[in-house]
């Protein structure tokens, strides 16, 4: 291979590669310059890297050297890039005070941000994170999606944290092929084969909620939380396409709620239209958007007609589980659901819950 054929270091100026050329030649600048008609001055700035090499002073040099022009361009080409770069990232160590509001720790040890010692190259990696082009540019997306939060206390204390999470799910998503939104299907889904996920464990729902969810045009995904972020669910809907993208975690660790929070943010995606985000805590919020979606998440996984039966089941938990069989839904959301209607005491027939935790 020529010594011309491998891949520069473009930090050093391609002049430094133009005086290893002519010197294995053993041609002097000044010879160069005579035989590619220019000055002395110019090849001597093109040398020390002050000058630019023009497409016309490659071609010129192509013919003196025997080296294609094509890679004084390249060379040249990738020495400005890389000053530019070199600039951006100086520029960009002074927000490192930024990186103090963002999960940084929890984004390099989940493999979103690759770790870096020096602060500009990682603020840089944290913009490309989430996909935008400056600290600024980032507040201000921050401030029009938080127009849309409907319980925002999380929100204002730790906006960072709320952000990456909800980027994590939007970069989660871009790997899962959907059809478009079809809400018929999705409804019909609903109702049936994911409502019979609530009966299985961890590792068939986990594989199986979103295949079945694509197939109606909606991304399921389910995000760790991130400590003080306090997020149990969100919904929106995703530009590139017809389709919408519900995220969850495992923040209260039990079937019962992981799983009324699916269905809640399954409640704003066909309930609350296209245009807001909704990102839940899991705790009260007396909005009629919120109440909506608690009512649309109560009445699919236990039928209004079947409430009447609830009181006479009590603390027998044999009596839960026919109750839960004879529905198709897993009897911790039975228990969850006596639980909050205060007909058992929060610490009674937990054992029926399935109980959750990242592995």
């Amino acid at each position: 291979m020529s010594k011309y054929g491998f891949q520069p270091d473009y930090v050093v100026a391609p002049g430094a590669t133009l005086k290893e050329a002519i010197d294995a030649k053993g041609i002097s600048q000044a010879q160069l310059a005579q035989r590619a008609s220019l000055t002395e001055k110019t090849i001597s700035q093109i040398i020390n890297g002050i000058a630019p090499i023009s497409h016309d002073t490659a071609g010129k040099l192509e013919l003196v050297t025997g080296v294609p022009a094509t890679f004084w361009n390249r060379r040249e080409l990738g020495y400005r890039e890389a000053l530019a770069r070199r600039n951006e990232l100086t520029a960009m160590a002074k927000e490192k005070a930024w990186l103090k509001k963002i999960p940084l720790t929890e984004l390099v040890a989940r493999g979103f941000i690759e770790p870096s010692e020096d602060p500009g190259t990682l603020v840089h990696r944290a913009l490309r994170f989430f996909g935008v082009g400056s600290v600024g540019a980032w507040q201000q997306s921050l401030l029009t999606s938080s127009a849309y939060y409907r319980s925002n206390k999380a929100t204002t204390k730790y906006p960072g944290l709320v952000a990456a999470w909800l980027r994590m799910g939007e970069l989660q998503a871009e790997s899962i092929d959907c059809a478009n939104f079809n809400e018929k299907e999705f409804r019909r889904l609903l109702q049936n084969e994911i409502r019979e996920l609530t009966t299985t464990s961890a590792r068939v729902w986990h594989k199986k909620l979103p295949e079945l969810c694509a197939q109606a045009g909606v991304a399921a995904v389910l995000t760790k939380e991130i400590p003080n972020a306090a997020i149990s669910g969100a919904a929106r809907w995703l530009y590139k396409k017809d389709m919408a993208l519900i995220q969850f975690s495992l923040k209260f660790k039990t079937d019962d709620q992981m799983w009324f929070s699916f269905y809640h943010e399954a409640g704003h995606v066909l309930l609350h239209g296209k245009r807001n985000m909704y990102v839940d805590y899991g705790v009260n919020d007396d909005s009629e958007e919120e109440l909506e979606a608690n009512t649309f998440a109560r009445d699919l996984l236990i039928p209004p007609q079947y409430i009447p039966q609830l009181p006479h089941l009590r603390n027998n938990k044999a009596r839960i589980r026919r109750f839960a069989a004879s529905l198709g839904i897993s009897p911790g959301i039975v228990v969850g659901r006596l639980q909050y209607d205060k007909l058992i005491p929060r610490s009674h027939c937990n054992n029926l819950k399935k109980k959750y935790q990242w592995s």
